[in-house]
């Protein structure tokens, strides 16, 4: 029986040859920024959660949580791709991969708080 394809991303990197230190400290910095990025987003949700009854109450306020929680949901996955990606192509002697969408998470970061700011003020 064959692995399906979550087997491959628990599999090491192994193919092809080893890349200089410095590269591969590079790729895991960069993933711990998404990573540091992704954590900092889900404590602004516990902190917008923690605060809603006194700055959003109602739905609104839950779905800003929810959506903030989203965000920080697809910054740790765009993260383990781009790493996994980045790492499969210094391996392979391949160009890297073109850099994952930042200004997505900066445009959802700028409505979030934008969302917050506009729904705060209304109330």
């Amino acid at each position: 029986m064959r692995p399906g394809p979550r087997a491959a991303w628990r599999r090491p990197l192994v193919e092809g040859e080893e890349p200089d230190a410095r590269f591969t400290l590079a790729n895991e910095r960069t993933f711990l920024a998404w990573t540091r990025t992704a954590l900092a987003l889900v404590v602004a949700a516990l902190a917008l959660e923690a605060a809603r009854e006194l700055v959003l109450p109602g739905p609104a306020g839950r779905v800003l949580v929810v959506a903030t929680l989203g965000v920080a949901a697809a910054v740790a996955v765009q993260g383990c791709v781009h790493w996994r990606a980045v790492e499969a192509a210094l391996r392979s002697g391949r160009p890297l991969p073109r850099a994952a969408p930042v200004w997505l998470v900066a445009y959802l970061v700028v409505a979030a708080v934008g969302a917050a700011a506009s729904l705060g003020l209304g109330g």
